[in-house]
């Protein structure tokens, strides 16, 4: 009981009248921003960023107790606890995603930190999310980042935003930046190192690890990134197969999830073997631990589905929650006659601001991961795209 006291605020646990769908707005913002967090603070092997997950797995914690005491004074009668019983199994689900979060960024503040070889090649497979602290005298103190145009004049986006212990998940153009807030920008590592310099005042340092050969370790780097665009990717569908009680969005979801067990056993494999080379084979163990970590995100995302896959009506509340946020994603797949097949990524995208394709599901089974500009779509894949929900809507509707 000693620990529980520690880390929880009893004030926070107390039962408040908030209403559910609100909870559920933060917890899926919250979910969806604690796995980037989670993967950008190992794979750039920031501490800075993996505190920044711990606070965010804290005020997880915070909000699905609230949504839990909620849940229990909302049901009256047997029918609304077989429509609420998948909100419950949806609250137990971010709980894992936090927790497994939690877990990863374990691995850049504990003892199994990934060999430093790994952690001085990946940062080059992804793009950087940076933790920068707004200080007094930055030209963006004090403005909107509508006022700013910062991801129009930069490339960089504010994708969330802390002052003190309150954070903003869905920042937009009329979030000010003030003295003492930590913004997490996402972008190129050579856009962001301007703007981290213009925000902190210092300039930006890219995190060095050591340079030692781990030839035998070299193809784990691409399955970790496989693993967190797949884990993010899962926890983005999941929540979308809710809004639109989409089954063929659930089962997206299950065969991602299917991805993640089958790179998870690829990890481990790689790992037992590389053992026999490396002078401390324990120091591969933060690997192993990051396998079950992923394992659990991608578990967690199918059980939001669970509702959808089992056929029980959505309860309007986790419909309602889900288009509360300002992103959301879209299933798109093309017919023979769609005008889209043969066409590249950024043909596609030409008419669509704001809109970015995060996955191609090949009619073969193949899944192809954030793909580039030239990357082709064919009749019968499913293209899976995130934007806002009206410019998703348009994009589906001109896709027909």
């Amino acid at each position: 009981m000693d620990s529980l006291d520690n880390s929880v605020d009893a004030r926070t646990v107390e039962y408040e009248p908030v209403g559910v769908k609100n909870l559920l707005v933060s917890m899926k913002d919250s979910s969806e921003l604690i796995v980037d967090l989670a993967y950008s603070a190992l794979l750039h092997n920031s501490e800075d960023l993996a505190a920044e997950v711990l606070e965010l797995e804290r005020e997880m914690d915070l909000l699905q107790l609230q949504a839990r005491m909620n849940m229990l004074m909302a049901v009256r009668k047997p029918d609304d606890a077989r429509q609420l019983a998948p909100v419950l199994g949806i609250i137990g689900a971010t709980e894992k995603i936090s927790d497994a979060a939690g877990d990863i960024a374990q691995l850049v503040l504990g003892e199994e930190a990934l060999p430093g070889a790994i952690q001085t090649s990946l940062p080059e497979a992804i793009e950087v999310l940076e933790r920068a602290v707004v200080v007094e005298g930055s030209k963006y103190s004090g403005r909107t980042l509508g006022e700013i145009h910062l991801e129009t004049e930069t490339g960089v986006r504010v994708i969330g935003l802390r002052s003190d212990d309150d954070w903003d998940l869905n920042p937009d153009r009329e979030t000010q930046l003030d003295v003492d807030d930590v913004v997490l920008l996402r972008g190129k590592e050579s856009n962001i190192s301007g703007v981290y310099q213009s925000v902190t005042g210092e300039p930006y340092e890219r995190p060095e690890g050591e340079t030692e050969e781990l030839t035998d370790l070299e193809r784990a780097v691409d399955t970790i990134v496989l693993m967190k665009d797949v884990s993010e990717l899962a926890v983005d569908l999941a929540y979308a197969s809710v809004l639109f009680d989409d089954e063929e969005l659930a089962r997206e979801v299950r065969s991602l999830e299917v991805e993640v067990d089958s790179l998870k056993a690829r990890l481990e494999a790689w790992t037992l073997q590389a053992a026999a080379d490396v002078a401390d084979p324990v120091s591969l163990r933060g690997l192993l631990g990051l396998a079950g970590s992923s394992e659990m995100i991608s578990d967690a995302a199918l059980e939001i589905t669970e509702g959808i896959l089992r056929d029980i009506d959505t309860h309007p509340v986790i419909a309602e929650s889900v288009r509360e946020s300002d992103v959301g994603v879209r299933r798109v797949e093309l017919a023979d006659e769609s005008g889209y097949a043969g066409q590249t990524v950024s043909e596609i995208l030409s008419d669509h601001a704001g809109v970015s394709v995060i996955a191609i599901h090949r009619k073969d089974g193949d899944w192809v991961f954030y793909p580039d500009s030239e990357e082709t779509v064919h009749a019968h894949d499913v293209i899976l795209v995130r934007g806002t929900w009206d410019a998703t809507e348009k994009l589906v509707e001109n896709a027909i």
